[in-house]
């Protein structure tokens, strides 16, 4: 039986050879691109095209046609590649895009004119000129198939650019494979057509993609926010968004990195691949497991876009079948209605059910591939009841990403997702104490949000310091009113601050101009190619700077210096941490909208205003803190507080 495949959703692929067939409703270029595990294409041979028609483990057709039928063996395929896509581009002197001609239609079947595994139909395309039909990934030693229908209006170029090749490759990739798929007496009609086909290589123009900004280029950490505008960088209107690509890492020795583990052969046959810690890409343990959870993230956020569409279908069918059963004369005599009007419901009822049946499937994988993740993680990434913590030693290098909270869906409230943002950080943190916020806010008293809200920031400073080497961070705390005292107890009890919290306007006056005089240094020795001729008052740690209750104690001056290190501080290692309500700063009217926007906003209870960047769910964000009566906080502590004093000379 073939499964009916929409838009996300994913099918296992049980056999090592297979076919992939393609029914165009007018002849199109068929290809095939190979990615890596984060989708990237690197490389001249990363594309199968009648120039180059074989690729190991994949044979692409060799014409223009309709129909098209490629050859894929599993077991052939380099070990790097992750990700086989199928590709449908329209050729010059054709249909001017997809959405002007009959749906495509593609499967995966079994070789020799075998039965079909999984089909899927593109539908809801329109300008585009180029489109991702669907994809062959290989997850935990397993292989799947995934309908993707990702477009593209600006032509192939564009596609392969998206992908991660450079854009003069790929205009001369797209060029190549556009001018060997066209007849001879074609070629110059090819040639004249190649700009508006190989594109300029802006962004995909599917519906979805085309509502949202284009993603700024500066790989920046966090979530973007789900229906809100995120920070722009200058000169542009796009919203930053998270870099899924390693870490910018560099190598410590010249051995290639270790492979990641082959996840262990199922308990039954037929039965998917028991799940591995650690079952991706990466060059150390830390940065696969990185990958792993990210890679989670991914399948979670497709498989419910695939459950929701596919109920979004099966309603939009029944109410379709329920009108045309009232509209027709025959079904006003007898019972007829009634059984029409039943029918349709039944009808709902089976496609809900199949859909309900491959998404617990699909959760019940990510649900034991969490179980044996989430003890696996190292403390950075781990949640603060993890075991991890009571053996934790000061390290002698920082770590690649923090985990700020859990991020959970409400198909499955209980599958949590860690959320992890890459350090140094790229982007300041802004706890919101606003009762305005959520409802989750509003049900709270004003004073137990905002200590929530200051027992976050400081559980955050806190695993900030003991995951990095003792000396590498410096944290100043401004407290103009004292109000967060009880919250900062720990921090000031073990000594691990670089100063007393600030207070009252002289101290924010203060503790500002020390850390822009820092910038400003910073800055103009790297400016001068000379960073090691800093004045040795500097602090040359990392510095994070703790602002609570802001605006309380700025004047107009404050204001526009914690604006520029919020916008030229992470650059030079000065991090922000605000933990303030920005209802209270409205008196400040534009002048602050910048500095919000720069900012990524959690939440110290849970809620939903945070999105991902592939199908824009709003994901349930809820903070990670120590568990009430838990010493483990001030163990850390302790622990940072005497690896600082036998580091020191």
């Amino acid at each position: 039986m073939t499964a009916e495949l929409v838009r996300g959703q994913n099918h296992p692929v049980s056999r090592s050879r297979v076919e992939i067939r393609v029914s165009a409703g007018t002849p199109v270029l068929a290809l095939a691109s190979l990615a890596d595990e984060q989708g990237r294409l690197a490389g001249t041979g990363v594309l199968a095209h009648p120039g180059a028609r074989t690729l190991p483990g994949v044979h692409a057709p060799a014409d223009l046609a309709d129909r098209h039928t490629f050859a894929v063996d599993l077991d052939a395929v380099a070990a790097d590649v992750h990700r086989v896509g199928v590709l449908l581009v329209l050729p010059p002197g054709g249909p001017v895009c997809f959405g002007a001609v009959p749906a495509s239609y593609v499967a995966v079947a079994a070789p020799d004119g075998g039965g079909e595994i999984a089909g899927y139909t593109l539908t809801g395309l329109d300008a585009e000129t180029a489109v991702i039909a669907l994809e062959l990934y290989r997850r935990q030693g397993a292989w799947k198939v995934r309908a993707v229908g990702q477009g593209y209006s600006d032509g192939l170029g564009a596609l392969l650019a998206d992908g991660g090749m450079p854009a003069p490759a790929a205009r001369e990739l797209a060029a190549a494979a556009l001018r060997a798929a066209a007849p001879a007496k074609e070629a110059d009609a090819t040639l004249a057509a190649l700009p508006s086909l190989v594109g300029d290589l802006r962004a995909p123009q599917t519906p979805e993609r085309a509502a949202a900004p284009a993603p700024d280029p500066t790989p920046a950490s966090g979530v973007p926010y789900a229906g809100t505008p995120g920070p722009a960088p200058a000169g542009a209107g796009s919203p930053p968004t998270i870099s899924y690509t390693h870490p910018r890492r560099r190598r410590t020795s010249s051995e290639p990195p270790e492979p990641a583990p082959r996840a262990a052969a199922a308990a039954e046959p037929g039965q998917p691949p028991r799940p591995v810690a650690g079952d991706a890409a990466g060059w150390s343990m830390d940065e696969r497991l990185y990958n792993q959870v990210w890679g989670m993230f991914e399948d979670l956020a497709r498989t419910v876009a695939a459950y929701r569409s596919a109920v979004e279908f099966a309603d939009s069918r029944m109410d379709r079948e329920l009108d045309d059963a009232l509209s027709d004369p025959r079904h006003r005599i007898g019972g007829s209605g009634n059984a029409a009007r039943d029918a349709a419901r039944a009808r709902r009822e089976e496609l809900v059910a199949q859909a309900q049946a491959v998404l617990d499937r699909d959760l019940a994988q990510l649900i034991a591939e969490s179980e044996v993740v989430e003890p696996a993680l190292p403390a950075s990434y781990a949640r603060w009841d993890n075991p991890v913590w009571h053996g934790h030693r000061t390290p002698e290098e920082g770590p690649l990403a923090l985990r700020l909270g859990d991020l959970h869906l409400p198909e499955r409230p209980d599958l949590r997702i860690p959320m992890l943002v890459r350090v140094p950080l790229e982007r300041g943190l802004w706890i919101d104490n606003g009762r305005t916020g959520s409802e989750a806010a509003m049900a709270m008293d004003t004073d137990r949000l905002r200590r929530a809200a200051m027992d976050m920031a400081v559980a955050h400073a806190v695993r900030l310091l003991a995951v990095h080497p003792a000396d590498r961070f410096s944290v100043h705390v401004i407290d103009a009113a004292g109000a967060g005292a009880a919250s900062l107890a720990p921090l000031v009890r073990a000594g691990v601050l670089a100063a007393p919290p600030a207070a009252g306007a002289a101290g924010v006056s203060r503790t500002l101009a020390e850390l822009t005089r820092r910038v400003d240094l910073v800055q103009m020795a790297l400016k001068a190619g000379a960073p090691e001729d800093l004045p040795p008052d500097v602090d040359t740690a990392e510095q994070l700077l703790i602002v609570h209750d802001f605006p309380h104690g700025f004047d107009d001056r404050a204001v526009t210096q914690l604006r520029y290190l919020a916008d030229e501080g992470a650059a030079v290692g000065v991090h922000l941490l605000m933990v303030a309500d920005r209802d209270e700063a409205s008196a400040y009217g534009p002048l602050l909208d910048p500095l919000w926007r720069s900012l990524m906003r959690l939440s110290p209870v849970p809620d939903n205003h945070l999105a991902d960047p592939w199908v824009h769910h709003a994901w349930t964000f809820e903070p990670d803190l120590p568990p009430q009566g838990s010493q483990v906080l001030g163990q850390a502590l302790d622990r940072v507080a005497e690896a600082r004093r036998t580091t020191r000379p």
